[in-house]
């Protein structure tokens, strides 16, 4: 599959239109880049210079007993993410694991311990310095000034280059047409097709609305916080001056912009 879209590409010029589309479909640009590009972001659209996420860790196993994982299911279900059973071919945009997993490099024993049993709640870490952008070939995958790590679907082509790049395993790649597996497709976001990568975008169609990403609104104990960690005065930078948070794989060097509390 992905040969033969490489070859469509080259023979029609289908990168072009798909920058076209990618600006079109979303208001996926920044407002910097959407004035340069002769487009229009509404002016109710949230703007920042660093979008970033703080998970707090207590407050996000507590309230597994109240809402499951409903952030999960909320952002699946407006992204149109299939549901496949298979491990090796599920498509996910947040999913949930072990400590032990989702920090290697901070496994000792007396965190472990702390953390038996805690489920960690894992997404794309919209890094400040992302690998994944550096090896793309069509720029399918490119970075905003807002510091969303995005991805055009429509000029994948399937390489899974990103995939290999990202140490944080945030991307999926339809190995089959995912559209039989959404148990009920959302009409205002596009569906995905056999041969493309995908992940999550921090809600970059919501904050051209003026909303935060879904998954945020949805969790009910308020265990997810969004902001712009450039402005010292907005929630995510108050709340990382006042307790203790690690990041994942943080001596890789990619910055990411996901933080979980853990004091």
């Amino acid at each position: 599959m992905a040969i033969k879209r490489r070859s469509f590409l080259k023979l029609t010029g289908l990168t072009l239109l798909g920058s076209t589309i990618s600006g079109i479909v979303g208001n996926l640009l920044t407002r910097g880049e959407v004035k340069a590009k002769g487009y229009t972001l509404p002016p109710e659209a949230l703007v920042g210079k660093r979008w970033a996420m703080v998970i707090d860790v207590k407050k996000c196993k507590e309230a597994r007993a109240t809402c499951g994982t409903k952030c999960i299911e909320v952002c699946h279900a407006l992204h149109n993410v299939p549901s496949i059973s298979d491990k090796k071919r599920e498509i996910k945009w947040i999913w949930e694991d072990t400590f032990e997993h989702a920090f290697p490099e901070q496994a000792e024993k007396y965190l472990e311990e702390f953390f038996h049993g805690t489920p960690f709640l894992l997404l794309c870490n919209q890094c400040d310095n992302p690998p994944c952008v550096r090896v793309c070939p069509t720029r399918a995958t490119f970075k905003r000034e807002d510091g969303i790590v995005m991805m055009d679907f429509h000029r994948c082509i399937g390489c899974r280059f990103c995939m290999a790049a990202c140490p944080f395993g945030a991307r999926s790649f339809n190995w089959f047409d995912p559209r039989p597996y959404i148990k009920k497709v959302n009409p205002e976001y596009p569906t995905r097709m056999k041969g493309v990568v995908e992940k999550c975008l921090f809600c970059y169609e919501r904050l051209a609305q003026g909303k935060i990403p879904a998954c945020v609104e949805a969790c009910p104990e308020k265990a997810l916080i969004f902001g712009d960690l450039a402005d010292e005065n907005s929630e995510v930078s108050k709340i990382l001056k006042e307790r203790v948070a690690i990041r994942r794989k943080a001596e890789l060097g990619t910055r990411p912009s996901v933080f979980y509390l853990i004091g």
